[in-house]
């Protein structure tokens, strides 16, 4: 089941729980408050997650994916690709 945009495991969140989230494919807005320009590109293209996307992977996904602090070395856009597959 897709409940992201980006490709993050939604099973494996630590936040999952406390804070009710569904996952960015079921509410309007991240659990922590800000704007998710990931989510919203995808929203803005009709696109149910990054995968589908003429542009995979994006910058704005590699960066996010990449980032020193919250990405997780390329494995959501590893998800995407399987998602893709998956889903044909």
């Amino acid at each position: 089941m897709i409940e992201s945009r980006c490709g993050i495991d939604c099973s494996k969140c630590e936040y999952r729980e406390e804070t009710g989230c569904t996952g960015c494919v079921n509410i309007d807005k991240p659990f922590w408050g800000a704007e998710c320009l990931v989510k919203s590109c995808c929203e803005s293209k009709e696109l149910l997650h990054c995968g589908e996307c003429g542009n995979f992977p994006c910058d704005l996904l590699n960066s996010f994916s990449y980032d020193k602090e919250q990405g997780d070395n390329g494995m959501r856009i590893e998800q995407c690709r399987e998602w893709v597959n998956r889903f044909k």
